[in-house]
């Protein structure tokens, strides 16, 4: 008799089908208990895509709803669900199950590049909302005027007033049927937001264009309505990757709890804890190491508790490769400006970051995205908030939080790795970029130098020097060419060594070969071999 495994819900983030189809579930059903014991009325829980905000989003949902056949009766029909899984246990909790009506909203597939074509895409899952709720229209809770406004969003032909109430009007919809709140699920609600600043920085240089102030104008009305202190609103939950800044979205809300990733509320339900990743790699046999297994995919700090990424848990446990996983859905261009031309100081702190060490920032969770092209704190804040970098202690300062950042694992190292060599393949060309790397390790020093002063002189211009302080920039740019050698050679920067400080060293992996140790100056870059 084969000893068959549940199968891995690869992709799958509709809880119903999850459970109902046996797949693997690392149970996050406690998430429900612990929202119930906070009653905190509208809850904004950021964490970074993949992360499992969908799947938990959809349970809540399927917990929550009544049946809409029956709402007098109050019949349970999603509670078999439940049945074997942690909050089943507590009473208590279970006594709200099928007990409310629920909105459930997601906007993840918001991100066309333009607004028009974002807007069109609400409109159609402003539809798919209202249809799931059509029973109220065909009862007699809705006067004419309400029953037109609900028609006009089912046949997406509704005016951008009545989409931006559209909120706010099902909300009262529901009371009018079920003579009681309803609970609101908002999932992704910064996914337009993303696309307008991203769209509009590639193609016009700047994020305060038309498209994000329409964006940021649209769900400033949209959410605002819905969530704002009401009587009729049991309670809501939104997440999205970041918190966008309040003055942008959530002016007004004052029943408005914010939990990132710096919180102690719902810290381990969001990503994989270590008891829970050895779960799953005893359960599938994973041949590879707990180590290895932290390595690679555990480091992100999450109030008390380090989480593991979930997509990439569940992409090892099918493919048993170590690799990066979770990167292949990141976006490399938050990462390219750091390692683009112009900011000194945000190079060498990238150095810093590449050599295993951490830097000191100050700590903002309101992102301003039209910011992040200006201001330095604004671009580390997005790269924590989004998963590219994590903490590891926070301290409270006179001028704010300070947080000590480091690149949480080496999945997220890789990817730092490759959008350092994409920029030295575009400004050397992938030819000059591997003979300028050859030299160097031939220990062939008069052709490297001029290859490399070559590439100086075609790539860079003297504006990316700052004039005080041409060895950092040097220093940052020799670090972000070595990555290439970084299978080959272990890199380190500014550590001690002996009675002196070197700037660079490349270590070989290979002990027969020669070290590299790199000494940067105002005027020079020497380097020089030495036996380890």
């Amino acid at each position: 008799m084969t000893d068959e495994k549940k199968p891995l819900p690869y992709g799958i983030s509709d809880f119903k089908k999850l459970i109902e189809g046996n797949f693997y579930y690392v149970d996050k059903s406690l998430f429900i208990k612990e929202l119930l014991k906070e009653k905190t009325e509208v809850n904004l829980i950021p964490r970074p895509r993949r992360f499992g905000k969908t799947l938990n989003m959809s349970m809540l949902r399927y917990f929550f709803e009544a049946n809409p056949r029956s709402p007098d009766q109050q019949e349970q029909q999603n509670r078999h669900l439940f049945e074997h899984l942690a909050i089943s246990t507590f009473p208590t909790a279970m006594a709200h199950q099928g007990q409310y009506p629920v909105i459930f909203i997601s906007l993840k597939d918001v991100h066309q590049k333009t607004w028009g074509n974002c807007y069109e895409q609400i409109k159609k899952i402003l539809s798919e909302e209202f249809r799931r709720h059509k029973y109220v229209l065909e009862s007699d809770a809705l006067d004419p005027d309400q029953k037109r406004d609900f028609q006009e969003i089912l046949q997406k032909t509704a005016s951008e007033e009545v989409c931006r109430n559209a909120l706010a009007d099902l909300l009262r919809y529901l009371y009018q049927y079920y003579q009681k709140p309803a609970i609101v699920l908002i999932d992704e609600y910064d996914a337009v937001i993303h696309a307008a600043h991203l769209y509009n920085s590639n193609q016009e240089g700047s994020a305060t264009c038309h498209f994000y102030t329409d964006a940021i104008d649209f769900m400033r009305s949209f959410l605002g309505g819905g969530l704002k202190d009401s009587t009729i609103l049991e309670f809501a939950v939104v997440t999205g990757i970041l918190r966008v800044a309040k003055e942008s979205i959530f002016s007004g809300l004052n029943n408005l709890a914010i939990e990132t990733f710096l919180s102690n509320f719902y810290a381990d339900k969001f990503g994989f804890t270590e008891p829970e990743v050895a779960a799953l790699r005893a359960y599938y046999n994973l041949p590879q190491t707990k180590d290895e297994m932290r390595d690679w995919y555990d480091g992100y700090q999450s109030g008390e508790h380090c989480v593991y990424t979930p997509w990439s848990i569940i992409n090892i446990a099918r493919y048993k490769i170590l690799q990066a996983y979770w990167t292949k859905t990141a976006q490399e261009n938050i990462i390219r400006r750091l390692v683009e031309p112009g900011n000194t100081e945000q190079r060498a702190d990238l150095s810093i970051l590449m050599s295993g060490g951490t830097i000191e920032k100050k700590i903002d969770e309101n992102i301003a995205f039209e910011r992040v092209d200006t201001h330095a704190d604004a671009l580390w804040n997005l790269l924590l908030f989004s998963g590219y970098l994590t903490f590891s202690s926070i301290t409270a300062k006179q001028a704010g939080r300070y947080a000590q950042l480091k690149i949480p694992n080496r999945e997220i190292a890789e990817l730092y790795f490759s959008s350092i060599q994409d920029w030295f393949y575009e400004q050397a060309n992938t030819k000059n970029y591997f003979e300028i790397l050859k030299k160097l390790v031939a220990g062939d020093t008069q052709e490297f130098k001029e290859l490399f002063t070559d590439f100086v002189r075609k790539s860079l211009s003297t504006f990316d020097i700052r004039k005080n302080e041409p060895e950092n920039f040097y220093h940052a740019l020799v670090l972000g060419m070595l990555i290439g050698l970084h299978e080959t050679h272990e890199i380190k920067s500014n550590r001690e060594s002996g009675t002196g400080r070197y700037d660079v060293v490349l270590i070989p992996k290979d002990h027969q070969l020669p070290g590299i140790i790199f000494e940067c100056c105002s005027k020079v870059i020497s380097s020089s071999h030495r036996a380890k």
